[in-house]
């Protein structure tokens, strides 16, 4: 019995190690994406067309956060949901969520004096007009989850309606056929917008033992899967679809592309410590960086004639302060309520070599 829960453990490990990996890089890309933002806020964007789809593609980021999230939620609880399960998102997430809203409307507010504070928070929190908008995308699908787990609603005819009621929506509000007004932002909001993304990450997720070692087998296939998918958005852009968000039709198969690439290929490298982190601290990350590099683009955005340059300056000290600022946050009290829970990875490991020598199986 010990022997067999520490394999499962090491097994889990190794597991979760190259969904590390894939976390990492849809943060990094993300704030790489801002970056671009930020600094073309002052200085303007590129008349590039190699920048302009460049932007696009890191716009996979996003979708990937999601999927990641749902492949998680599905490999641990496909059968049934804990008892806690909403306490601790609530707590963990949903709290922080609310608390960077309110920091986002200050933010605001230091820019922009004719803002309305209270109303922009409300604005913030409700419609999701700030960067943690995921956020309410990600509580619907966990919604949706806890559906799909309590009626075990089969996927083999919920996958085929997920994409055509998802692309259907896609399509129409890219087309203008759906029109929000001052409140387009929350056209990316309704579950329906993510319901093709959510089917395809659970099915990966419940049978992620298989998956995992199907996609390893495979793994140089994924290259070309991506490929293919690059293919498919730059055709896009040449046809003169351009928008650089996440709601365009040709990311989908990107994003599973990437995904699959990353999580075949990532089985073969090593635990990697800065990896570890960054995948650690990557929520508040994806909450943090935007108000630094609001702050800081007035300042790095011309300090050196390269575009690029500014451009990567602006990604590495916004990089480097939120990990800081979620490092220090997150050991003062009540700080989990601003920057999410941050595993203690040293403990935690720590505390199972402990038990494993006690029992005496594997120790020396």
């Amino acid at each position: 019995m010990i022997l067999f829960s520490i394999a499962k453990f090491y097994k889990r490990c190794h597991m979760i190690k190259e969904w590390n990996l894939l976390r990492a890089v849809a943060c990094l890309s993300i704030v790489f994406l801002h970056s671009t933002t930020q600094t073309s806020r002052i200085v303007g964007h590129l008349q590039n067309d190699f920048y302009s789809l460049g932007r696009i593609l890191l716009c996979f980021a996003t979708p990937t956060f999601i999927v990641l999230s749902i492949i998680i939620l599905a490999n641990r609880y496909s059968n049934k949901m804990p008892d806690n399960f909403w306490k601790k998102r609530i707590k963990f997430i949903l709290i922080p969520f609310i608390s960077f809203g309110i920091i986002d409307a200050l933010v605001s507010k230091y820019f922009n004096e004719n803002i309305l504070i209270w109303e922009k928070i409300l604005e913030n929190i409700f419609t999701g007009n700030f960067v943690g908008w995921f956020i309410l995308v990600i509580f619907q699908l966990y919604a949706l989850h806890h559906l799909v787990v309590h009626f075990k609603l089969a996927m083999r005819w919920f996958l085929p309606t997920s994409l055509l009621l998802m692309f259907s929506y896609l399509y129409m509000i890219n087309s203008g056929l759906v029109n929000l007004g001052d409140y387009s932002h929350m056209n990316k909001l309704p579950i329906i917008a993510w319901l093709g993304y959510f089917s395809f990450a659970f099915i990966i997720g419940k049978h992620y033992s298989r998956i995992s070692l199907f996609l390893f087998r495979y793994r140089w296939w994924t290259l070309l899967l991506v490929a293919i998918s690059l293919i498919i958005v730059y055709f896009s852009y040449e046809a003169g679809i351009r928008g650089v968000h996440s709601r365009r039709l040709d990311l989908f198969p990107l994003v599973f592309s990437i995904s699959s690439a990353i999580l075949a290929w990532g089985q073969l490298i090593p635990n990697n410590n800065l990896i570890n982190i960054i995948s650690n601290y990557s929520f508040g990350i994806y909450l943090i960086h935007w108000q630094y590099q609001r702050i800081f683009a007035t300042y790095i955005s011309n300090l050196f004639s390269s575009y690029l340059a500014n451009v990567t300056v602006l990604f590495v000290i916004s990089l480097l302060a939120s990990i800081f600022t979620v490092k220090l946050i997150s050991v003062i009290p009540f700080g989990s309520f601003i920057v999410g829970k941050i595993k203690k990875r040293k403990l935690l490991q720590g505390n199972i070599k402990k038990r494993i020598d006690q029992n005496g199986e594997l120790a020396g």
